[in-house]
């Protein structure tokens, strides 16, 4: 959800830094988001690009954006014009005369003249950067321009010789959290956090999983916000499912509930996990395997400070959730050898992070050549590792056999269903660390109390 909680000087002071990181000769392409049918007449809500929205702030579809450094660094925006009749049936729209006045462009024209007044932006320029391969229609739409410019050749026009990838500079810059950012990303965290807690407090046997997933967008909602990506509210074996979105299964009483839910302010993500006992009172196997991952994700998020890498809380949770599979006789063998033969794979099959912003899976390189990135100030990242036991689970057939015991026995029995996650948000400071998501519970004995209060 869109909600311009981000001034418009912020807009323009990373239009200026791109600019100048474009240098002379260039000019920058920019498309909004279409719009997507959902079906026949029927559309999605809207939600601008990233990367658009970004350097503009403009949050509607049917526009171009132009960046032309030099002197006066240009910025120009090609929008819909005002229509009383359209705007009747389907909301406000700035027109060219609002691109100016309330989202600093600097000349706004109609969309309808597009292919008039944008190829002569491209004359005598030698580098074009915009996202190549995303939009094959945008694709097709520049090359066009730049054909008819082509076409002026024996006038003296020269056209752009050089197409350069637009997210090489952009992803970068959206890596790197601004302080405004950094706020907004707060309040969406704080927004995520309530909502997790009220859905543990409404948790209880009998309960469908779509009634807590409704108290979750109530809360998104309520607090002007929507979410960052369709709510995962699994239980029992549900929990053992890593995307999964059906919620509509019963939660039954000694199961636990996974909840994956984030929203989203002003175009930005929260990302939050939290595992915990549908009735309340964790059992002594669910128990177990919630503190392992629970120290996993600790050990995980220690690592997260400038010039630690970012694959560093990877394997400090590997390191940790192997260890205790042994421990709890889920694995066997040495440690550093189940690690290097990736044996805890059958019960945690996925990294322990990624990059947060704008989007929930942000951009940014996660390597730089062969290496991992290092931490920086700015960034966000995720920390979430998890374990996952579904019921009859092949893993468990298979490493029971082995050790020649019958899988129908109590004791194999009693490890199934237990699917848990932990994920918070995780701001990389000057000298460490701040977990934006604190407020989400997710000790123990303070889980149990916030369900136990609100029984």
């Amino acid at each position: 959800m869109l909600a311009r909680t981000i001034p418009p000087q912020v807009f323009a002071r990373r239009r200026r830094a791109l600019m100048e990181c474009m240098g002379p000769d260039s000019v920058a392409l920019l498309p909004a988001a279409p719009m997507a049918s959902r079906n026949r007449d029927i559309h999605y809500p809207y939600r601008q690009d990233s990367d658009f929205y970004y350097l503009t702030g403009f949050p509607e579809p049917e526009a171009i954006a132009a960046l032309i450094p030099g002197d006066e660094q240009e910025f120009l925006l090609f929008c819909r014009e005002r229509d009383p009749q359209m705007e009747i049936w389907h909301g406000r729209r700035a027109g060219p005369r609002g691109a100016v006045e309330r989202y600093g462009a600097n000349h706004a024209y109609p969309i309808a003249q597009l292919d008039k007044l944008l190829p002569p932006l491209l004359e005598n320029r030698e580098r074009v950067f915009y996202a190549i391969g995303y939009n094959p229609d945008f694709d097709q739409q520049v090359m066009a321009w730049v054909n008819q410019v082509r076409g002026q050749a024996r006038t003296g026009v020269r056209a752009p010789i050089t197409f350069i990838a637009l997210e090489h500079l952009l992803h970068a810059m959206r890596l790197r959290k601004e302080p405004e950012e950094i706020a907004v990303m707060r309040e969406s965290a704080r927004i995520a956090c309530e909502a997790h807690r009220r859905a543990m407090r409404a948790c209880r046997p009998g309960l469908m999983e779509y009634q807590i997933e409704a108290e979750i967008l109530y809360t998104f909602q309520r607090n002007g916000a929507g979410w960052s990506y369709p709510t995962i509210v699994g239980g029992g074996d549900n929990s053992c499912i890593l995307h999964y979105i059906e919620n509509n299964a019963e939660l039954h009483d000694g199961d636990l509930l996974l909840i994956d839910a984030g929203a989203e302010l002003d175009g930005y993500a929260s990302d939050i996990t939290r595992t915990f006992p549908v009735n309340g009172r964790f059992s002594g196997e669910q128990r177990a395997i919630y503190e392992l991952v629970l120290a996993a994700q600790k050990a995980a998020i220690d690592q997260v400070r400038p010039g630690r890498r970012f694959n560093d809380p990877h394997d400090a949770a590997v390191r940790v959730l192997t260890e205790g599979l042994v421990a709890l006789g889920l694995l066997e063998g040495d440690v550093n050898e189940l690690i290097d033969n990736e044996q805890y794979k059958q019960f945690y099959m996925h990294r322990t992070g990624h990059w947060l912003g704008m989007d929930v899976h942000d951009v940014g390189d996660y390597k730089i050549g062969d290496n991992w990135r290092v931490f920086e100030p700015g960034m966000v990242t995720t920390i979430e590792p998890g374990l996952y036991i579904p019921a009859n689970s092949k893993r468990l057939e298979e490493h029971w056999a082995r050790l020649g015991v019958r899988l129908e026995t109590e004791l194999e029995e009693r490890w199934w269903r237990i699917g848990v996650r932990i994920e918070d948000d995780v701001l990389v400071t000057a000298d460490g660390n701040e977990v934006l998501t604190t407020a989400a519970p997710k000790e123990i004995d303070e889980i149990e109390a916030w369900m136990r209060e609100g029984g």
